[in-house]
C-alpha cells in the first residue's frame, strides 16, 4: 500500500473516531492516541522533563540500574518490537545492554510520523542495531513483525511507560490477550505499569503548574481544527485532572466554559456542548502488584521477573508466554 494511500485511510479513521467520540450521549470522548500529532509529540516530551511527572525517570532510573539483570533473562537470539516508542531515549539504555551481546534487530511502532522519526533519528548511532521503524497501529505492527522473524529467532515485546494504563482493566487484559495470540511460547513481554501513590503527588503530574499538560490536552483540539476545519475555541474549554477513587486512576477531560455549538465539517457533524459538560481525553490506571500478576495470568503469560522502583512507584515486568 502506498504513501498516500496509508495516509487517506489515517485521515478518514481520525475522522471516523472523532464523530463517534464527540457524539456519545452520556459522556463525549477523544481517544488519547490522537494526542501525538508533531506538536502533542514535542509537548509530551516538555511533560516527561517536569519535576512533578516522575514517571518517565522513574523507568529510566529501572533500566539504568537493572538493564543487565533484564538482558540475562532473555534467549540470545530475540529480535525487539516496542509498542509506542516515542523519542526512543529511554530505550537506547535497555537497547545498549542487549546489543553488548548481539546484534539486534528493533521494530520500534508507532502511529506518530514525527515520534517514530524522532526516535529513529536518537538510535541512529548504535551501530550493532538495525532499526526498522513501523508507522502502524500497536497490533497491526506487531503482526508484521512477527511474520518477518526467523525461525530461531524469539520475541521480545517492549510497552513501557505505562501506556497500557490508558486502557481500563478488563480492555487492558483483551489488549494483552490479543498481544499474546501473536506471540509464540517462550516470547516475551516487558511491561511498564505506573503503581498506586497518593492523590496529591499524581494530580500534580497531571496538572502542573508551567501549564504544559494543560497545552497537551487542549492541542486535541487545536488538531481537529486543523485537519478537520471545526471551530473548537480553545480559550474556551480548560484542561481538567480528576483523581477517579474507585478505579485507582487519573482522567483527563477538557470542560467547556460556556453553552456553545462546534461545527466539524471534516466529520460531518456538529456538537453542542452545554456550559461545565466535559471532553474525557485520557485515562491513567494506577497498579498494585497483586493487579499486575493477574492481569498476566488472565491474558496468557507466566510472571518472570520485577524490577521496580521507589523513588517514584513504578515498576518494569518481564512475563513469558505460556
Amino acid at each position: 500500500m502506498d504513501t498516500q494511500t496509508i495516509a487517506a485511510i489515517k485521515a478518514n479513521l481520525f475522522a471516523l473516531l472523532v464523530r463517534e467520540g464527540l457524539t456519545k450521549p452520556d459522556q463525549k470522548e477523544l481517544p488519547s492516541k490522537f494526542f501525538y500529532d508533531e506538536l502533542g509529540s514535542s509537548l509530551f516530551e516538555c511533560i516527561c522533563r517536569l519535576p512533578e511527572y516522575g514517571l518517565t525517570r522513574a523507568e529510566e532510573r529501572i533500566f539504568k540500574r537493572y538493564a543487565q539483570d533484564i538482558v540475562s533473562r532473555l534467549p540470545e537470539a530475540v529480535a525487539v518490537a516496542e509498542l509506542g516508542s516515542g523519542s526512543g531515549k529511554k530505550t537506547r539504555l535497555l537497547l545498549h545492554a542487549l546489543c553488548r551481546q548481539r546484534s539486534l534487530s528493533y521494530y520500534p511502532i508507532e502511529i506518530s510520523h514525527e515520534a517514530l522519526a524522532s526516535c529513529e533519528r536518537e538510535l541512529s548511532d548504535i551501530r550493532c542495531i538495525s532499526v526498522v521503524g513501523l508507522e502502524r497501529e500497536y497490533l497491526d505492527g506487531l503482526l508484521e513483525v512477527a511474520a518477518r522473524r526467523d525461525g530461531g529467532q524469539s520475541l521480545l515485546v517492549l510497552f513501557l511507560g505505562s501506556t497500557i494504563g490508558n486502557f481500563d482493566i478488563p480492555a487492558s487484559v483483551e489488549f494483552l490477550k490479543r498481544i499474546r495470540d501473536i506471540l509464540w511460547e517462550g516470547d516475551h513481554l516487558l511491561l511498564g505499569a505506573d503503581l498506586r501513590k497518593s492523590q496529591a503527588l499524581l494530580l500534580a503530574a497531571y496538572d502542573d503548574p508551567l501549564g504544559v499538560t494543560s497545552a497537551f490536552n487542549r492541542n486535541i483540539l487545536a488538531r481537529i481544527n486543523r485537519e478537520l476545519g471545526s471551530n473548537f475555541a480553545l480559550d474556551q474549554f480548560t484542561h481538567q485532572a480528576i483523581f477517579n477513587d474507585r478505579t485507582h486512576s487519573v482522567e483527563m477531560h477538557l470542560r467547556s466554559q460556556c453553552n456553545q455549538l462546534v461545527s466539524v465539517p471534516g466529520a460531518g457533524v456538529e456538537v453542542q456542548f452545554v456550559e461545565g459538560e466535559t471532553i474525557w481525553t485520557e485515562t491513567s490506571h494506577k497498579y498494585s502488584l497483586d493487579e499486575l500478576d493477574q492481569m498476566a495470568a488472565q491474558s496468557g503469560f507466566r510472571p518472570q521477573a520485577t524490577w521496580l522502583d521507589n523513588a517514584w512507584p513504578f515498576a518494569d515486568c518481564l512475563w513469558s508466554a505460556r
